[in-house]
């Protein structure tokens, strides 16, 4: 009786204990876009999103203030997006923020777009691949000057991206029943929006002060998903606060242009150093680790392979100007080779993703005063006398150790050598090599002091 009392009892607290724990429903999970879009930004959105899907979270949070950023990684940030089947709320905040360029594209996929007070998104405009700006100038009526055959292929490559862009995010905007027409001047026309313009004209869905305002607006808001249609609950939920973990953070340090070159230069460097001294080990070790994350990183970027192939054989020429005399030509080319292709390494104008000029200046220079080390030291040897092999013998001298059957023997550091004269030789005199014949050295007397 009293162990079924017990039951009862216990079976109580643990219905007090659960329903108010199941009360609070789903969490919410954020994720953080700040600054350019990128591979380690477009890794930490996808797997954020994925983390979501599995912990059964009801929504992601991505919180935006970017500039823009690469073409690929925003199209892998809109496919996951896409594929989801937790509902993205992508919010531009806090006041002062963006969501430039790339960004407008990523709030336009979403499945809720939000902005806070003070900030704005669009511009975005695709900026040229490779070339030299923004899109091409739609020529006034009426203007019938033509240009060169360079010029007029330029602004078709350059047409074709920009109805491309155009038609991209026309077709997120009609997926979200969006305003599809200043979507299209976000991208011909570079149009910007404030959050409160946004609104009105039915580009955003809110505006929201803060996290809290926004979970509290979507409150039993519907959404369609591929899996079918949600309703959120988003009224004292626990937030899930997802941060970069090391893979993220070590893949946004490496995916910089600048430090994907510093790398490749500390990889090329050590492997140079370990073949010039085999056995140190550690310069090879280190060399080869860095040269391997330089080119992954490279080959996440979207690099021009001219400008790659150009620092690859600047530094080979440096490296020759160290074995080859050359007076100076190879390394000044070596360094000319190394300098323009650094500039024109990466193939975008996307800010942030340029490699800096004081960075390629900083290198230029070390390189130059690594070669003229290399070339000093080089120099140095060549003055110094000779110490080993048979030119050292010449001039050295020696003491006859015996003469039999007409061969005379004699110790010339420490070695004993099969020797001739012009002059008679004996046991115990003192002589100097001038000269050597295959194994026989040829010597001459020298006089004893006071004779």
């Amino acid at each position: 009786m009293r162990s079924g009392k017990a039951v009862c009892l216990f079976g109580l607290l643990l219905a007090l204990v659960l329903v108010p724990a199941r009360g609070f429903g789903a969490p919410v999970l954020l994720l953080t876009l700040d600054g350019a879009v990128g591979p380690a930004s477009a890794d930490y959105v996808v797997r954020g999103i994925e983390l979501a899907s599995r912990e059964g979270a009801q929504l992601v949070v991505l919180r935006m203030d970017t500039p823009g950023g690469l073409d690929v990684s925003m199209r892998d940030i809109i496919k996951a997006i896409l594929a989801s089947p937790v509902p993205v709320a992508s919010y531009v905040a806090p006041g002062g923020a963006r969501a430039a360029s790339a960004g407008t594209y990523i709030l336009y996929a979403s499945h809720i777009a939000a902005m806070a007070p003070g900030t704005n998104l669009g511009a975005a405009t695709p900026v040229s691949i490779g070339g030299d700006g923004i899109l091409p100038t739609p020529q006034k009526p009426g203007n019938d000057k033509a240009g060169t055959p360079a010029e007029e292929s330029r602004d078709a490559m350059k047409e074709k991206v920009v109805n491309d862009a155009s038609a991209y995010i026309r077709g997120l905007a009609q997926l979200r029943g969006r305003n599809a027409g200043w979507a299209e001047q976000a991208v011909r026309g570079a149009a910007s929006l404030s959050a409160s313009e946004a609104l009105k004209l039915g580009v955003v869905d809110y505006v929201a002060d803060d996290l809290a305002h926004l979970l509290k607006q979507l409150d039993g808001k519907k959404i369609k998903l591929q899996v079918g249609e949600v309703t959120l609950a988003t009224t004292a939920v626990p937030h899930i606060n997802y941060e970069p973990d090391w893979r993220s953070r070590i893949l946004s340090v490496i995916t910089d242009p600048g430090m994907a070159l510093i790398l490749m230069m500390i990889g090329v460097y050590g492997l140079i150093f370990e073949f010039s001294s085999p056995g140190l080990i550690a310069p090879g070790v280190i060399g080869a680790i860095c040269l391997l994350l330089g080119m992954y990183a490279l080959h996440l970027l979207p690099v021009n392979y001219a400008g790659l192939g150009l620092i690859l054989l600047g530094i080979a020429f440096m490296v020759a100007e160290a074995f080859v005399p050359s007076f100076g030509a190879l390394g000044l080319g070596g360094i000319a080779a190394f300098v323009i292709g650094a500039l024109i390494l990466i193939n975008t104008d996307v800010p942030g993703f340029g490699v800096p000029l004081p960075l390629i200046i900083i290198l230029g220079v070390f390189s130059a005063i690594l070669i003229a080390a290399i070339g000093g030291l080089a120099l140095k040897s060549r003055k110094r006398p000779v110490v080993s092999g048979s030119e050292e013998l010449i001039g050295s001298e020696g003491e006859v150790h015996e003469c039999t059957g007409g061969y005379c023997w004699a110790k010339v550091h420490s070695e004993l050598w099969q020797v001739r004269s012009a002059a008679p030789l004996a046991p115990g005199m003192r002589v100097r090599v001038a000269s050597r014949d295959g194994l026989i050295l040829v010597v001459t007397p020298i006089a004893a002091k006071g004779g």
